[in-house]
């Protein structure tokens, strides 16, 4: 059978409208890139451009501003309770979400049988990926303050809430890190004698393990970032302690930027903009962290 010529094939297309079509299309998609970037940058140039009033006009110390607690006098305000209190919720976070959500996508993708079941909860941890943080902060006030168990507003109880925050982020991304590994590196696994679990220990996760690590870390960075469901669950804005433990009150550097950004004094302003600098430094930080921790996994693989 003849293949018809290409203009009885094409010949009720006007290559000269796809193409302007084409062109357009492009130069709508590089015109919202641009946007994007030029408002990103507008609003990082008039963060910077406050907290360097801050250090100017008012001549806040950046050392001072780090190591003095929070206050109702501006002169006296800083960071450090709160910063202290961040990190307290993301590392009780990180330890309760990792373990938890990279054994579950490995039971989910090498051990489940495939049934509409584990199809279903497939499905439901995308979607729950996509849940506003807040309302996760509401489940928490709901059973862990103002609820049966009524243990009040600590750090635990943030920490919780930050970690059902990320933890289907991290569970969907680390059974794609795993979904990635091919199924003839299992197979020559098996082919020499090894055991499912010997398989996934010691083949199965080494490969998987640049792209685990990557989407926990920056599922952490976002937590790091999260206001909504601390404020849910009672954190204490411009904490004028320095919490040391899991059951001490909330507080969160981004609870503190957020009470500072709406108080009427303007020096309070240009405290909330160095702390939301004190915040990009530090996710900045984690996003280098991934992709280094990525690069070094990915040269010991190769």
């Amino acid at each position: 059978m003849s293949t018809p010529p290409i203009d009885e094939l094409f010949g009720d297309i006007d290559l000269e409208w796809e193409h302007r079509k084409n062109r357009a299309f492009r130069s709508l998609c590089f015109l919202s890139s641009i946007l994007g970037l030029a408002a990103l940058a507008l609003l990082i140039a008039d963060v910077l451009w406050e907290a360097y009033r801050g250090v100017s006009e008012y001549d806040i110390g950046i050392i001072h501003f780090i190591t003095s607690t929070g206050s109702v006098n501006p002169d006296r305000a800083g960071m450090y309770g709160a910063l202290v209190g961040s990190v307290l919720l993301i590392v009780l976070a990180s330890i309760m979400t990792f373990f938890i959500g990279v054994g579950a996508a490995i039971y989910l993708e090498e051990y489940a049988p495939d049934t509409r079941l584990v199809r279903l909860i497939d499905a439901n941890l995308a979607n729950l990926a996509g849940v506003p943080s807040v309302v996760y902060g509401l489940v928490c006030f709901g059973l862990l303050i103002n609820g049966p168990l009524d243990l009040g507003r600590i750090i635990l109880v943030g920490a919780i809430a930050l970690a059902l925050v990320v933890l289907p982020i991290i569970i969907v991304s680390a059974m794609e890190a795993l979904r990635a590994v091919p199924d003839s590196v299992r197979n020559g696994s098996y082919a020499i004698g090894a055991t499912r679990w010997q398989t996934i220990r010691r083949v199965v996760l080494p490969a998987a393990m640049p792209g685990i690590m990557t989407g926990t870390i920056l599922a952490i960075a976002n937590a790091w970032g999260q206001t909504a469901p601390l404020l849910m669950v009672g954190a204490i804005a411009s904490a004028r302690h320095v919490p040391t433990g899991p059951f001490d009150d909330i507080t969160a550097l981004t609870v503190t930027i957020f009470d500072w950004a709406f108080r009427f004094q303007d020096q309070f302003h240009v405290l909330a903009a160095m702390g939301i600098v004190g915040l990009l430094v530090v996710l900045l930080g984690m996003n280098m962290v991934a992709i280094y921790i990525r690069s070094r996994y990915e040269k010991e693989l190769s």
